[in-house]
């Protein structure tokens, strides 16, 4: 499992934490050790497949769905596997933010980008 409690990439809210949950196949960003943002992924040989982002209502709209897509992207580059966009946001985050073109295998169907998780 992999985990930051300094995710101050995007955010400096204290109490942020961000995890890879490999027990259920998703990041988690925590706020105060409450789950708030969730991305699913499938591990595949040589990639991780992002396929659905969401944030819980009470935390939508405060950008945490950016500081966790930031904190797995950077996880899975490191880890040296390639990323595939299947979530519309994970896809949105992709387009909007530089430095992942080398490491992302577009799917054949672009999914349809959404510009906060599940309108977070």
């Amino acid at each position: 499992m992999t985990e930051n409690t300094d995710s101050l990439a995007e955010s400096f809210r204290p109490g942020v934490t961000t995890v890879r949950n490999d027990k259920f196949h998703r990041y988690e960003l925590h706020v105060d050790g409450e789950l708030a943002v969730i991305s699913q992924f499938m591990d595949k040989p040589g990639h991780i497949d992002f396929i659905h982002t969401e944030t819980r209502s009470q935390f939508k709209g405060q950008g945490l769905a950016n500081v966790l897509a930031h904190f797995a992207l950077d996880d899975v580059v490191a880890s040296g596997k390639r990323i595939i966009p299947h979530c519309p946001f994970i896809a949105g985050y992709l387009k909007k933010h530089e430095g992942y073109e080398l490491d992302v295998d577009w799917p054949k169907e672009q999914p349809a980008v959404e510009s906060e998780a599940d309108n977070n």
